[in-house]
């Protein structure tokens, strides 16, 4: 009986486990990203007021360190990741992007994030990314494969680490 009793508890195990890793491999959760809705661990009440532009960010990165944490940013969101929702850009005053990651790749955000302003709260650093993940970001992307060859050298950029992203508009 307590044999009987131990293969039911494998098999339950083995077939969560498996649907578990099944879900994982899932394209990015559903959703509308309306406003208000929430992503990951929160966004504090007042972090909408107290976020600093990307501008600002980028500053205060070259100014005062390579890493800032609990810090708030607003911005535009211009790309999601297609496969999970694992990872987004955001588009900065002067045109260009930066990249952010969920945090302990704890959430994932749906493709409907792209063009929807967002309030992120995290870690900022400033990071030097190889061509190898510069180029598995452009797969994950579906970039061109031309694209993709064209990328050729190691880039300094701002990189976010997300505890929780919030839909502002």
């Amino acid at each position: 009986m307590k044999l009987k009793a131990l293969l039911l508890t494998a098999a339950v195990s083995v077939s969560t486990l498996a649907f578990a890793q099944e879900s994982r491999k899932s394209g990015p959760p559903a959703g509308n990203a309306i406003t208000g809705d929430v992503y990951g661990g929160g966004v504090a009440s007042n972090a909408e007021s107290k976020a600093i532009t990307v501008e600002k960010l980028s500053k205060k990165l070259k100014k005062d360190s390579k890493k800032i944490e609990n810090v708030a940013v607003k911005g535009k969101v211009t790309d999601v990741c297609d496969k999970k929702g694992c990872w987004l850009t955001i588009q900065t005053d002067d045109n260009s992007q930066f990249f952010v990651k969920m945090k302990d790749y704890a959430f994932f955000v749906p493709t409907a994030l792209k063009g929807k302003n967002v309030v992120l709260e995290g870690t900022a650093e400033r990071k030097v990314t190889s061509v190898d993940e510069q180029k598995h970001y452009a797969e994950d992307a579906k970039k061109p494969q031309a694209e993709i060859d064209a990328i050729t050298t190691p880039k300094e950029e701002i990189r976010f680490v997300a505890n929780g992203i919030k839909v502002v508009n």
